[in-house]
């Protein structure tokens, strides 16, 4: 990856598109070069689709939930019971952390129905020995593209090899 490859991809997320044109007005990378490292950044596992970003409150997912998971340790729990959790209807997105929590979980739900549900299959996960929730009342940030929280030369400096 290179100053080229940090540009196009700072383009993507703040235009939030991979459209060559667009890309190349933001940038001023040519068209051909900007397309030629899509494909490279795709292959080598960078991008990893291109699927459009959807809001979960007008899509009616509009309660957020976080949640702390604490589990029974054993070999490679980690991967197993993260895993079910994963498999739960609702849960989005997995963590296992370090700490006094073993895993947090991100959620997207439409009502505190769901949310029972979602409690209930944690009941059903032998491994799980607790739970503690939070519903999100106000966001305050979401950005969908890490990338967008840096400037370039920020970038530059700590993901590119210093070749002075």
């Amino acid at each position: 990856m290179d100053e080229k490859d940090l540009r196009i991809l700072k383009a993507i997320g703040t235009l939030e598109s991979g459209s060559p044109d667009r890309i190349t007005e933001e940038t001023g990378i040519p068209k051909s070069t900007v397309h030629y490292r899509l494909e490279r950044l795709q292959e080598q596992g960078i991008i990893k689709n291109d699927i459009f970003d959807i809001d979960f409150e007008k899509a009616g997912l509009n309660l957020t939930l976080i949640t702390e998971v604490w589990a029974e340790y054993g070999s490679e729990y980690h991967k197993e019971v993260g895993d079910k959790l994963g498999e739960v209807p609702g849960v989005n997105q997995v963590y296992f952390t370090l700490g006094d929590t073993d895993f947090v979980l991100i959620s997207h739900l439409a009502s505190r129905g769901m949310v029972e549900d979602l409690i209930s299959e944690f009941e059903e996960i032998d491994e799980i020995s607790r739970t503690s929730s939070t519903f999100v009342i106000t966001t305050i940030k979401d950005e969908p593209n890490p990338l967008n929280d840096y400037e370039l030369e920020e970038l530059k400096d700590a993901l590119l090899p210093d070749v002075s």
